[in-house]
């Protein structure tokens, strides 16, 4: 088979997806003729029919289905190369890939990037944000299916390059009137008589709540299972558990929500993020410019009550 052509199956997708070739050729300036004739000779290539033609227009073939997903494909990655290589001609341009675990988004990554992309030398650089937990994030860092990676560093991070991030610390989200607000700050085992909100089972912070209270002899009851810490501050203003949660998400919940923060004196409560990567020397120019902006954030202090 030869090599397929970039400009034939970008028309492939365009006429599937309008299932109308003469309007395609009226966007894309070229004669519908010209592009019967591109499709036409990939079929012969090929050795099977991509299009049926119909009075009404054209519609794909299940070959042709197939073809036009990984057509998808292989255009976005032409034009993220593109994008990437026009980087070592002049200005920094291209996408950056970036998966970050729950806490880091609702943290400050969200805000740390929004500066980067603010910045005027940065106004061609695109980033991609996923959010994952950190056992799936690393294992995609390791498959190298993203340029970087933002986590807890509690983690071991294998072969995996890490710069500092932030830090923050875990605390004890309670309502105002529940027993324990009397308390100024308290160990994790004090909190295990009641019972909690908890989050995804297989969450890097989840498990290691579970193991801590193992050590002490005791299990974690969870009352409600969320998904986000919004949800979760909302499980504790209605008074129906406690919850471990970044006292720096409680700035934007806490005070409204009559939720009082109680720091945890354990010693693994204070994190540390790193930014994670496979090289860095080998990371894109752009992907490179994200990871020194991000390492140079001044770690964040906030009250956590």
């Amino acid at each position: 088979m030869r090599d397929l052509d970039l400009t034939t199956l970008r028309l492939l997708v365009a006429v599937c997806e309008q299932q109308n070739m003469a309007r395609v050729a009226e966007q894309s300036h070229i004669a519908p003729s010209a592009i019967s004739k591109r499709i036409a000779l990939l079929e012969a290539n090929l050795g099977v029919a991509l299009l049926i033609r119909t009075r009404r227009g054209v519609q794909a073939t299940a070959a042709g289905l197939a073809l036009v997903e990984h057509a998808r494909t292989m255009l976005f990655a032409a034009e993220r190369i593109e994008n990437d290589i026009t980087a070592f001609a002049g200005g920094i341009k291209g996408n950056v890939r970036i998966l970050a675990s729950p806490s880091a988004i609702a943290e400050s990554l969200l805000e740390d990037i929004a500066a980067f992309m603010r910045e005027p030398r940065n106004r061609e650089i695109k980033v991609d944000i996923e959010e994952c937990v950190t056992s799936e994030l690393l294992r995609r860092m390791r498959e190298g299916s993203s340029a970087i990676g933002v986590c807890w560093n509690h983690t071991d991070l294998g072969e995996l390059q890490q710069r500092p991030y932030r830090k923050d610390r875990l605390a004890l989200a309670v309502h105002q009137d529940h027993p324990l607000a009397q308390h100024s700050q308290l160990r994790y085992e004090d909190t295990l008589d009641y019972e909690h909100v908890g989050m995804r089972p297989d969450s890097a912070v989840v498990v290691m709540l579970q193991r801590a209270a193992a050590q002490a002899g005791r299990s974690v009851r969870y009352r409600v299972l969320v998904s986000n810490f919004d949800a979760a501050f909302r499980v504790v203003a209605a008074k129906l558990a406690v919850g471990v949660i970044p006292a720096e998400i409680s700035t934007l919940y806490a005070s409204a929500a009559q939720v009082k923060m109680i720091p945890l004196t354990d010693a693994w409560a204070q994190r540390e993020f790193s930014i994670c990567f496979r090289e860095f020397e080998a990371l894109p120019a752009a992907a490179q410019r994200l990871v020194q902006h991000l390492e140079r954030k001044p770690e964040m202090v906030l009250s956590p009550g």
